[in-house]
């Protein structure tokens, strides 16, 4: 009886120990859903050199569905992901019932207009084609760009995350306006006079940012965040990957490799 009681002892311990070894591991270890283009590498290149210095464990998992990276988010699969603004998350919680929540802003690559036809803005001509992403979150940035280009102009509207055509109020070139998937405007710009391209679009496809006719103004509703569950809130590795982003090492990188201003770098409020 001593003999059994003295092997369940060594098993509690044993359990116990090993526990404690799994808590431990699994408090440095951060999972981040990935997706093609400049903001997961941007972590990879950048962020995750900073974290691993502190001891943790960054495991990647590709997503070529932003959607899909966030449901993965939302069910606890992963820990994070870096390549959404503030208005596809909210987008996200609103029609799928998520609890994502926006923390750090990061470095974001402006939304430009670009053509293989013409050298200039100026070239724009009554019924010209223009393509534009058609995900409404994108679009409606799309939309703002056209405004700032002064080819159209909008409706007063409070919310520029859902602008649509709808809300055109005057149109004087009479702009023939596709809306298309933004992953094959890229590879269709010959077939339209102009294209919107998001920022990681055209990273994916290497157009040269000095080619863009015209970059939007990022306003904070489109400027990439640190998304995460809100269950995740007061974890130590959530606060560890914010500082990350807003260390000197991070800063440094952004100055050496932020050539031409291709980032726009956000103000992040200072943290206390």
């Amino acid at each position: 009886m001593k003999t059994w009681y003295k092997y369940l002892l060594v098993l509690v311990v044993t359990i116990g120990l090993v526990s404690c070894h799994q808590n431990t591991k699994d408090e440095h270890a951060i999972t981040i859903g990935t997706s093609p283009g400049p903001y997961s590498q941007l972590f990879l290149d950048a962020v995750k050199p900073i974290l691993e210095k502190q001891g943790y464990k960054i495991k990647a998992i590709d997503f070529s569905d932003l959607m899909l990276a966030d449901i993965a988010l939302q069910e606890g699969q992963i820990d994070l992901n870096v390549d959404q603004h503030t208005a596809y998350l909210n987008a996200f919680n609103r029609n799928k019932g998520g609890q994502l929540i926006a923390l750090v802003h990061l470095p974001t690559v402006p939304t430009a207009i670009y053509s293989v036809h013409y050298p200039d803005l100026k070239a724009v001509k009554n019924g010209s084609t223009v393509a534009i992403p058609n995900d409404p979150s994108n679009a409606a940035r799309a939309y703002r760009l056209l405004e700032k280009a002064g080819w159209i102009t909008l409706k007063p509207k409070n919310n520029d995350g859902t602008l649509s055509k709808n809300d055109i109020a005057t149109n004087p070139y009479q702009l023939k306006i596709s809306e298309i998937d933004s992953s094959n405007i890229p590879r269709t710009l010959p077939d339209f006079d102009f294209a919107v391209v998001p920022g990681s679009r055209a990273y994916a496809a290497k157009l040269d940012p000095k080619q863009a006719l015209l970059h939007e103004h990022i306003v904070p509703a489109f400027e990439l965040v640190l998304a995460i569950k809100n269950t995740n809130l007061n974890k130590p590795w959530v606060k560890a990957v914010e500082d990350a982003y807003q260390s000197d090492e991070f800063k440094q990188y952004m100055d050496t490799h932020n050539i031409n201003q291709y980032w726009y770098i956000p103000q992040n409020p200072p943290k206390n």
